[in-house]
């Protein structure tokens, strides 16, 4: 399905429209301590950060994370489990690094919902709300980064950054392409979004510094810098920086702050880290991930939907996202390309929290919007014209990878049945998945928020947190 398209947040060029007369008065050096001055007092805040890697599409649990061996072979397919270091933890043979660190991270395989199709999935997933309606990708709720950017708004960091940002490829990052809208809360709380890929020769990331067009609409550099200092006497006196919008603000701000800069450059990273990662779009989003919230975001949202734009050949049997229907892809063949490199990412990011002493303030949540099928299909593929195997969406069941967090890891959380059709130990929904990783950020679970209405909205309606998922003192 096609994701439908809205404006999102202003462009660069719109921001540079304002005009060099505009940008002088300001005069960007002090504008961190414009926006200090005019945000709302800070309330206290944890020292804690989220990174949500996704998955769109749908992953298959029943080849990643909760693999039925003994299950008939219409259900079980042909790959086969693993032992990991941790004792009675299983994950797919094509998963050979997760084996190798499985005592530093958590399985959930018994969170589960009811809505089968991508746009019902994401919104219920992504919200914690039943949607309006099962399909379509706009929210009628804030997506949880959202709700989080606003229940944190108080909150400092000193690097000047965005306290959520988006890691999306270029082309799937409008907002409504996966359901991330914020609805009633205002797109001021959409994620500031990276759409180049941090791998590539030319990467930069647009409103972190000049422009040489910006250069050219003012009479020379000197006339730029002389309005630093003016700043200093007569911002806050001014107004102006409180009548711009947010997005301006931010992109202002960026453009002030050499942390922020020293942040976004990955020529900063060791060499031997960035390899680890993988040099592709998305290990070196996961490596940027963890370099944005080491320097003060509060959430970054990985987007990992297709492996193949990253130098690795396409496969006519596969597919760009998660969705592995047997008209799309060839389950398995996909996996064989797919995994290795998601294996590689993910442990990657995991050893690398616990190895530079974030694990306690980092909370990391890998996942989808749903599982597949337990039982497998062969239809004739898309691409191919040959029967070939897949599964179909499944939000009856579904596994994730949890870590960090100051939570005890190496456990697995619940239990589906024989052939991985429901939960059958605790059984959870998104909502306390949810209500754990705001916990771990500090916000208040009783707050609301005002709909279109007026009305006042729980931040979720239910959920609790999860026992197993809370800090170890």
């Amino acid at each position: 399905m096609q994701p439908q398209q809205c404006p999102g947040p202003v462009t660069r060029r719109s921001f540079l429209e304002l005009g060099a007369s505009s940008i002088c008065g300001l005069g960007l050096g002090g504008l961190l301590q414009a926006q200090a001055a005019s945000a709302p007092a800070a309330k206290s805040f944890p020292d804690t950060s989220v990174i949500f890697v996704w998955l769109p599409g749908g992953p298959p649990h029943m080849e990643m994370y909760d693999m039925k061996p003994d299950a008939p072979s219409d259900y079980r397919g042909v790959l086969s489990p693993i032992k990991t270091n941790v004792p009675g933890m299983d994950v797919c043979e094509l998963f050979p690094l997760h084996a190798k660190c499985a005592d530093k991270y958590n399985i959930i395989r018994s969170i589960a919902h009811e809505f089968a199709d991508h746009g019902g999935g994401h919104k219920r997933f992504l919200t914690g709300r039943k949607p309006a309606t099962p399909t379509g990708f706009v929210n009628d709720a804030p997506m949880v980064g959202s709700i989080a950017a606003k229940a944190l708004e108080g909150k400092r960091n000193a690097a000047g950054l965005p306290k959520y940002i988006g890691l999306i490829r270029a082309g799937r990052d409008q907002i409504d392409t996966f359901s991330f809208g914020a609805a009633y809360l205002g797109s001021q709380t959409h994620p500031f979004i990276v759409n180049k890929d941090p791998n590539g020769p030319d990467f930069k990331v647009d409103n972190i510094a000049l422009e040489p067009a910006m250069a050219t609409r003012l009479d020379d550099r000197a006339t730029l810098l002389s309005g630093f200092d003016k700043l200093r006497r007569d911002v806050d006196a001014s107004g102006l920086v409180r009548s711009m919008d947010v997005f301006n603000q931010r992109a202002l701000s960026m453009m002030t702050s050499p942390q922020v800069r020293d942040a976004f450059d990955l020529s900063k990273e060791n060499e031997k880290v960035r390899d680890r990662y993988g040099r592709h779009p998305w290990g070196q989003r996961a490596l940027l991930a963890r370099r944005l919230v080491e320097a003060g975001a509060s959430w970054v949202t990985v987007e990992m939907e297709n492996p193949y734009d990253g130098g690795v050949p396409w496969l006519k049997n596969g597919t760009y996202n998660w969705d592995s229907h047997a008209v799309n892809c060839h389950i398995f063949d996909d996996a064989r390309v797919r995994f290795p490199l998601y294996d590689k990412v993910v442990t990657a990011l995991v050893e690398d929290l616990h190895a530079r002493g974030l694990n306690r303030r980092v909370l990391l949540v890998v996942t989808g919007e749903f599982g597949r099928t337990p039982r497998l299909n062969v239809q004739t593929g898309t691409q191919t014209g040959i029967g070939q195997p897949g599964r179909d969406h499944w939000p009856q069941a579904m596994s994730m990878l949890v870590s960090g967090g100051g939570m005890r890891t190496g456990q697995v959380i619940g239990a589906t049945n024989s052939k991985g059709e429901h939960p059958v130990e605790r059984a959870m929904t998104p909502n306390d998945l949810w209500a754990t990783v705001f916990q771990h950020l500090g916000i208040d679970l009783d707050l609301s928020y005002p709909d279109l209405q007026g009305r006042p909205m729980p931040i979720l309606p239910f959920g609790e947190p999860i026992p197993e998922l809370q800090p170890v003192t």
